[in-house]
């Protein structure tokens, strides 16, 4: 039986983003308070009799399988596997998934009855933990591509969180002790000697499961990037990437699909110079040890850049967190106004 504490904690955690809509189902869900949240887990959920529910979020959550399918989760991490408990319209929104998913209650859909399909990955599966740029988001990497999920919680706060949690339901697994290691120094320890780059900080559990996080060369790489995307030729020493935030870009097309949602997920990147939209493939990179060939998309794509010269003003919304901002440019086709001015009045 759960602490007093750990309800209440797992009770306040159950809230669904206001910004984002989910199935009747999940709604239900959503509504469970306290130990009736508790006797939810384990009559329906669970796995085994004696695992406990530990930790409970709300997240964004993508799969290896569907990159471009972003649907809405109830994840839980237990002491025994972290179960995602997904919106069913993800089912119907993606043909090529009927061999991931198998679907056989199909006649369930037109009657009152709400069935979620629930993602188990077990925890003696999980292989490591991929935490992205300034913890916005995380990918947990089982044995194969059917076992890779990235939850895209926007949110440092509960990417550390359920990090923390994960480490300590991690610590009480039963796994077989690793060989000693051998001792080395700092430099072999985290840098390649032929190349002289530094990888990736990793941090290595007890359960041994490897904790990847981002080194300073990606955000290097991201400047890099950046600048060669940018009209005017740019200093990389001065260029600095002074926000990484994963957001999303209101769509107000009336044309678009019904079934579309309003908000595209975008990454946004602000530089001393310039605004950028990047639509950035939070699943395929670092590519897992499986992969046969690279993603067919590279990990940032441009979809948007402005300068903040031409920003005019920005708009703010009066509702609480997440905050709307509408940045309002006043540029003619990205054309510098004073350009050639003299020129064409005052020439020959």
């Amino acid at each position: 039986y759960p602490s007093d504490f750990l309800v209440q904690k797992i009770t306040e955690d159950n809230e669904i983003p206001v910004h984002l809509h989910v199935s009747a189902s999940l709604q239900y869900v959503a509504g469970l308070k306290g130990s009736a949240l508790v006797e939810f887990f384990h009559g329906n959920i669970a796995e085994v009799e004696n695992e406990e529910l530990r930790h409970l979020m709300w997240s964004s959550v993508l799969f290896y399988k569907t990159p471009s399918v972003e649907v809405m989760a109830c994840v839980l991490l237990s002491t025994k596997a972290i179960y995602f408990l997904l919106d069913d319209s993800f089912v119907h929104a993606d043909e090529h998934q009927s061999d991931f998913w198998n679907q056989e209650n199909s006649d369930c859909e037109n009657s009152a009855f709400h069935l979620s399909c629930c993602f188990v990955l077990k925890l003696n599966d999980l292989q490591s933990v991929n935490v992205g740029l300034f913890d916005q988001y995380f990918r947990i990497t089982g044995h194969s591509a059917d076992h890779i999920v990235t939850c895209l919680t926007r949110d440092s706060y509960n990417t550390h969180t359920f990090i923390q949690q994960l480490m300590a339901v991690l610590s009480l697994l039963a796994r077989t002790p690793s060989p000693e290691p051998v001792d080395k120094d700092f430099y072999s320890e985290f840098g390649s000697k032929n190349t002289g780059k530094m990888e990736n900080y990793e941090l290595i559990h007890s359960s041994r499961v490897k904790f990847i996080y981002p080194n300073e060369e990606e955000i290097g790489d991201l400047a890099f990037l950046v600048a060669e995307k940018m009209d005017s030729l740019t200093d990389l020493q001065s260029l600095n990437i002074l926000l990484y935030v994963l957001a999303f870009q209101v769509n107000h097309d009336e044309v678009s699909a019904p079934n579309t949602s309003s908000l595209q997920p975008k990454t946004l990147i602000l530089t001393s110079s310039d605004l950028f939209l990047f639509d950035e493939d939070y699943i395929s990179y670092p590519l897992p040890e499986f992969a046969k060939e690279p993603p067919k998309r590279d990990k940032y794509q441009l979809a948007d850049g402005r300068r903040i010269r031409d920003l005019d003003r920005v708009l703010m919304g009066y509702q609480t967190y997440p905050q709307a901002l509408t940045f309002v440019f006043d540029d003619v086709q990205n054309q510098d106004l004073m350009q050639n001015l003299t020129l064409d009045h005052f020439g020959e």
